[in-house]
């Protein structure tokens, strides 16, 4: 039951090179202070690079590793007569992009030396093939959901 009315989404329009809202929101995430043409430059350059080694598209790249993060389910805190419960619930889809997206740009931020293009194409390449940081958060969340399975029935 929410207490307040939630505002309506806002209405993405697909990115200029690939056609994609995907990658447009993606884009959005990497952007700081505003700088929405530099953070496009970072993307695409990463794109190329992955491309370069994945030898396959760097849009497909992108697409493999949201589809490998995006976790299934989550726990959420329930409060239930004074204690509070972990409750695994499987999770909407704009939000598995949300939270596959942050995964990503925290894990590839997290990475060491080089520009920031270098670590996103490191981190995508290392997601679309099922390993890295990004991967490991997806895991331990849904290990999280698998611990308190015996909690499912107090439904949020």
């Amino acid at each position: 039951m929410s207490r307040r009315n939630k505002p309506e989404r806002r209405e993405i329009l697909p990115d200029v090179r690939y056609n994609s809202v995907q990658v447009q929101a993606f884009i959005n995430h990497v952007m700081k202070n505003g700088k929405k043409s530099v953070a496009a430059h970072q993307v695409y350059e990463a794109f190329a690079l992955a491309e370069e080694r994945a030898k396959r598209s760097g849009l497909e790249v992108f697409e493999q590793a949201l589809k490998n993060v995006s976790p299934v389910m989550e726990v959420k805190p329930r409060r239930v007569g004074g204690a509070t419960y972990q409750i695994p619930m499987e999770v909407p889809p704009y939000r598995r992009f949300a939270l596959a997206t942050r995964w990503i740009l925290a894990a590839a931020r997290a990475r060491s030396g080089k520009s920031f293009a270098e670590k996103l194409a490191g981190e995508l390449l290392d997601a679309a093939n099922n390993t890295g940081a990004a991967i490991r958060k997806r895991e331990e969340t849904h290990k999280m959901a698998e611990a308190n399975r015996a909690f499912s029935h107090y439904r949020a």
